[in-house]
Parts: structure tokens; sequence; C-alpha cells
């Protein structure tokens, strides 16, 4: 028997939430980004043998609150896997992502061990963009013009 090809990166959703989840025309399914409250990257690698209460208890053990309306993504240590979490308000659900051949950039040298970061961040991270090297213009601030 054959098997289609799969994608270069699978998405597992487990879990869907009803005020969180949009369907698109055929079929798909996707998250708003934009309503959650906060996205909070965990840097710590954590062991992708670790579920959902496990994952919560580690949310906790890190002084944040899993049932808020927070995505909290999570890193395995080859950075080829990702896992986000949240609360849809009847249950816990997780994205679960895993690269065939690239491997997600990862922070590594931030003080804290949760990252708060925008929508646009996160998906740019999903991208395989490299956020954490990224640098703006320098802010110039003058007093007037001559």
């Amino acid at each position: 028997m054959s098997y289609p090809i799969k994608p270069r990166s699978l998405i597992r959703m487990h879990g869907v939430a009803r005020s969180a989840v949009a369907a698109e025309a055929g079929g798909s399914i996707m998250i708003t980004l934009s309503s959650f409250r906060a996205i909070y990257l965990c840097r710590e690698f954590v062991d992708f043998r670790k579920s959902i209460d496990g994952l919560a208890a580690f949310v906790q053990d890190l002084g944040l609150n899993p049932f808020e309306k927070y995505l909290f993504v999570f890193c395995s240590r080859r950075r080829i896997r990702l896992k986000i979490l949240y609360w849809d308000q009847t249950g816990f659900a997780l994205w679960y992502k895993r690269l065939e051949k690239e491997r997600f950039h990862w922070p590594k040298s931030y003080a804290q061990d949760v990252i708060e970061m925008d929508a646009e961040k996160l998906r740019w991270l999903l991208s395989g963009i490299d956020v954490w090297k990224m640098k703006s213009h320098e802010i110039l601030q003058f007093k007037k013009v001559s």
C-alpha cells in the first residue's frame, strides 16, 4: 500500500477551541492568534514526553497561570519540534509541529526563562525566521532641523 507524500512540516491539533478557532473554506482549521492576550515562549527546552498536564504544571512552576487566555510555546532540545499549549475555557488544547529538515531558531542569550512575544513574531518563528537576530533601525531623536 502506498501513502501520499507528507508535507515538509506537520501540524497536529488536539482539543480545538470554539472561541479561538475559525474554520476556513475547505475544512482546514486556523487559530486566530490575536484572540490571545499574550504569547509566552518558554526559553528552557522541555522534555517532549510531557503532554498537557506536564506542560501546564511546568507553566505554573514558572509563575504563570495556564488558565489565562495565553499561548505557551515550548521547544524540544533538538529544536525540530514545537508544542503550543492554551486553555479555551472548556479544556486545554495542544498544537504539535515537527520540522522535517530545518530547526527552529530559539533564543540563547536571554536572562528570562519566559519571553513574551507578539503574534507576528510567533508567525515568523513558525515560518523559520530567526526573530532573535532581527535588528531594527536606530531610533533618532532630534531637537531641531538645521
